[in-house]
């Protein structure tokens, strides 16, 4: 009986935009947030110039990235049906959600946790976002 009424709700095969718009969003956000990228700001958050310089493109580039990989599952337009390869999508897709966890793994590290429990309890934005990363770097654009 519950095979039955499961077998009626209807899929929905878009439901990853759900949580990729709004990781997305939150990324680009953050990485914008970063600019102009200058040497002060590194320094208030005691990183080197380089890291911080890799922290706000990353954001930037994964939160992009994301965005970008979706839309790259299907040729949207006829003109690009000669040249399509859906394989780009999926790893640029995986690539920024690697970038995501890697950026998210710093971010924790910075706030110097005594430990994971710390870190489960009273970081669960960044740990929220680092799965999110993980999620997208381990599935790619399959559904």
């Amino acid at each position: 009986m519950i095979k039955r009424i499961l077998d009626r709700i209807p899929e929905f095969c878009l439901s990853h935009w759900l949580l990729r718009i709004p990781l997305a969003i939150v990324f680009i956000q953050q990485g914008l947030s970063k600019f102009p990228v200058i040497l002060e700001d590194a320094q208030s958050f005691d990183l080197p110039y380089i890291v911080w310089w890799f922290a706000a493109y990353g954001e930037l580039g994964a939160g992009i990235g994301v965005l970008l990989g979706g839309l790259l599952t299907k040729p949207w337009l006829p003109i690009f049906k000669r040249c399509y390869i859906p394989e780009v999508g999926d790893i640029l897709t995986r690539f920024s959600g690697i970038t995501m966890c890697c950026i998210m793994t710093g971010v924790i590290w910075v706030g110097q946790p005594s430990s994971l429990t710390d870190v489960l309890l009273y970081d669960n934005f960044h740990v929220l976002l680092w799965v999110g990363g993980l999620f997208f770097a381990l599935r790619g654009n399959r559904h």
